[in-house]
Formats: C-alpha cells, sequence, structure tokens
C-alpha cells in the first residue's frame, strides 16, 4: 500500500477521492472496515455536502451485501408488462432492493466522521494535465506525480468516431400516498412497457414500500430530455391509466440522467483512476451501476491491500462491453424497439438467466441462449456496424 503523498495546505495526504459520492464512499467504506488503513490519510473532496435524497439505487442479489444495513426496502417477485406479454416473476434467491441516496451518504459520513484520519474538504475542484497532472482545488493546485488518485467527476464527451453512440437513460419519479391501500408491497413493477413509445424506448416502474406508499417512474432511452412538464404528464397519464388512481399525494420528486454510451473508458491516465460512471462502471444497455460500483469497489481494495496493481479491477469481460454496444447500436439505429427487445428477453428466456446476464454474470452457454432469442438480422447487423 506504499504510494508518494500529496501535500494540500501544510497536509500530507496517501489518497484523495475527487468526488464524494456512491464510487468514492464505497472504497473509502471497505478501506475502514479492513482495518488496514488508520493510518494513512485520505482526503475527500466534493462541491458541496450531501444534504439531500437526490436518488435511490435498486439492484439484485442473491445474498447480504456490503450495505445490506440501509437497504430501504427489498421484493422477492417482480412484475414486467408489456402489450403482448405480462409476468409476476419469482426471482429467488435474488432479492430486488432498494437504498435511499440520503441513507447511504448519512451512514457513510457518520462512520467516516468516526475516523480522524479521513478529512472531507468542499470546493470547486477539477483535473488539469498542463504542464503536468494536477488537481485544482479553490484555485490551488496539488501536483499528482506518483501517487494516486480516484476520480468519480463525470463529464460527457463526445469523440470522433462516427460509430460512438451517445443516448441518455433520463427520468422522473413521484412517490405517491394513496388513503385507501391499492399497492401489493411484496411485488415490484421492474418495466412496464405498455407507455407510449413515440418518443423511443419508454417505460414506467413502479416501488411499493406499503400498501398505500410508492415511487412510480417513467423513463426513457433516448438522445434528448424532456421538460418538467411532459415528464409530469406522462406520470398522471400513468398513474391514471395504469394504476387506476384518480386521489393520490406526492410527497417526494426525483429525477436524473444516466449515460448510455459506446464510448471507450479510461481507467487510469496519469495516476488518476477513473471509478463510478467516469470509470464505466454504469452498464451501458440498462444504466444499472450501484452494483458495478460495489463490485469494483471490492476488488480495489484488495488489491491495495495486497498491494497488487490496480489496474486488476479494471475491467469488465470484453463480451460484455460488445453485447452492450450492439444493443445500443440497435436501439440507436431503431433496428428494433426497446419494447420488443425487453419484452423478448422476458417472455423467451428465466427471470434468472436474465438477471444474470444484465448483471454481467452469466455463463457464454446462457448469454447464447438468451441471445439466440432475439431477432436475428438486426442484431446481427448492428454486431457487424460496431466491429
Amino acid at each position: 500500500m506504499s504510494q508518494s503523498k500529496f501535500s494540500f495546505r501544510g497536509q500530507a495526504y496517501d489518497f484523495i477521492f475527487l468526488g464524494a459520492g456512491c464510487a468514492s464512499l464505497s472504497i473509502v467504506m471497505r478501506m475502514i472496515k479492513s482495518g488496514k488503513f488508520a493510518d494513512k490519510k485520505i482526503l475527500l473532496i466534493d462541491k458541496e455536502p450531501k444534504t439531500k435524497n437526490d436518488r435511490t439505487w435498486c439492484f439484485w442479489e442473491n445474498q447480504a451485501g456490503f450495505f445490506e444495513e440501509i437497504v430501504y426496502k427489498r421484493w422477492n417477485r417482480l412484475s414486467f408488462f408489456s402489450d403482448d406479454y405480462s409476468d409476476a416473476m419469482d426471482i429467488s434467491p435474488y432479492q430486488y432492493k432498494m437504498i435511499r441516496g440520503i441513507d447511504f451518504y448519512n451512514y457513510c459520513f457518520e462512520e467516516i466522521s468516526r475516523h480522524s484520519n479521513i478529512q472531507i474538504r468542499y470546493g470547486e475542484a477539477a483535473i488539469i494535465n498542463e504542464p503536468g497532472p494536477a488537481i485544482r482545488l479553490d484555485g490551488e493546485e496539488i501536483p499528482v506525480s506518483n501517487g494516486v488518485v480516484f476520480n468519480s467527476f463525470y463529464k460527457e464527451t463526445t469523440g470522433t468516431n462516427n460509430k460512438e453512440i451517445h443516448l441518455l437513460q433520463h427520468f422522473k419519479g413521484w412517490i405517491i400516498e394513496t388513503q385507501l391501500p391499492v399497492f401489493d408491497p411484496s411485488t415490484a413493477t421492474f418495466m412496464d412497457f405498455r407507455v407510449e413509445q413515440k418518443r423511443g424506448t419508454a417505460f414506467a416502474y413502479v416501488l411499493p414500500f406499503t400498501s398505500n406508499n410508492a415511487l412510480v417512474e417513467y423513463t426513457l432511452f433516448t438522445e434528448k430530455l424532456l421538460t418538467d412538464e411532459e415528464y409530469e404528464k406522462e406520470l398522471r397519464s400513468y398513474i391514471a391509466q395504469f394504476l387506476n388512481l384518480q386521489e393520490y399525494k406526492v410527497v417526494e420528486t426525483e429525477s436524473g440522467v444516466i449515460p448510455m454510451t459506446t464510448k471507450g473508458f479510461q481507467f487510469n491516465k496519469n495516476s488518476i483512476y477513473n471509478i463510478g460512471t467516469a470509470g464505466g462502471q454504469t452498464k451501458a444497455s440498462s444504466g444499472y451501476t450501484f452494483q458495478f460500483i460495489q463490485k469494483q469497489s471490492g476488488l480495489l481494495v484488495e488489491c491495495l491491500v495486497n498491494n497488487r496493481p490496480l489496474s486488476e479491477a479494471s475491467s469488465t469481460p470484453n463480451r460484455f462491453l460488445f453485447y452492450d454496444k450492439v444493443l445500443l447500436d440497435v436501439l440507436h439505429n431503431k433496428r428494433v424497439s426497446g419494447k420488443e427487445i425487453f419484452t423478448t428477453l422476458f417472455k423467451k428466456n428465466e427471470p434468472l438467466q436474465v438477471l444474470r446476464f444484465l448483471d454481467n454474470e452469466s455463463s457464454i452457454g446462457e448469454e447464447l441462449k438468451i441471445i439466440s432469442t432475439l431477432p436475428t438480422i438486426p442484431f446481427i447487423k448492428a454486431a457487424i456496424n460496431q466491429f
């Protein structure tokens, strides 16, 4: 675990984290739990404190996870809806889990506050590369020589490769309350494609917390964002048409934008290691991020503890990156609708196999079986286009 120290305002640090979000905090919490970093100085840098419930993370796993203590809700059954197919799927031994952003932040920062070797600074920070790699924080520069910086600041850029695809997963959701018990809190709606598809791939999902309280979200995979009024119109329409609700109270709102791109992500540049979405841990074809961050965070801390190269924690198997590129090509070039693709996946395959596939944990045999159920010619054309 030896590395050069960084000097900033008279203090020497062993590790610097740019961004204090999910990726950075997941690594720091594992460093704390390992007990191997108590003598190391750690600096977390972010623009401002995390005081809002700015997002929720959903994921599935078949055992207790690292952040099991703060799972807000878990479901053993998932529903899928489309025009010509619907199913309520028992996903045991998996559970579909949800963690609220504010619970995650509070949990992590409360633990961090107990460790005097970890400091947090708030301010405007950026990476600069000329004349040499450095971090600029509030006008001061911290040179990066042979040390290690973890960066989770993501900036969307387009490349010169005309095959590069840049879609956005964007969404708006309401937590609603009803007077009467109308939800089944044992079953979450994973995807509901019965909504209008005129803008591109669009679906809703419903996460019921109790019989009269649920998160209802409207999501799209497109190039352009909507106005607030358009998201809200679609939410009202979905709630009225498919949940059969006319009277309800909106108690909380969330929205977000997640990149879905075939762009390659560089893990290490000038001793700055990109993590989280900035390091390619958002799955390009689905937008799921939380579990991929957890997998990489665990590997990174293992590498640090055992003095192994951090590069060992950087790679996703190339075949999964290729599958994602092919699917984005299909969606971007409108070879097949997203509605048809996901309906086919769940209609013609076992749900557990689909979940393993989406989690990059399937076997090649399972993948070939799943791929064989999809429309052959459009996917072959997309695959050829991505070579």
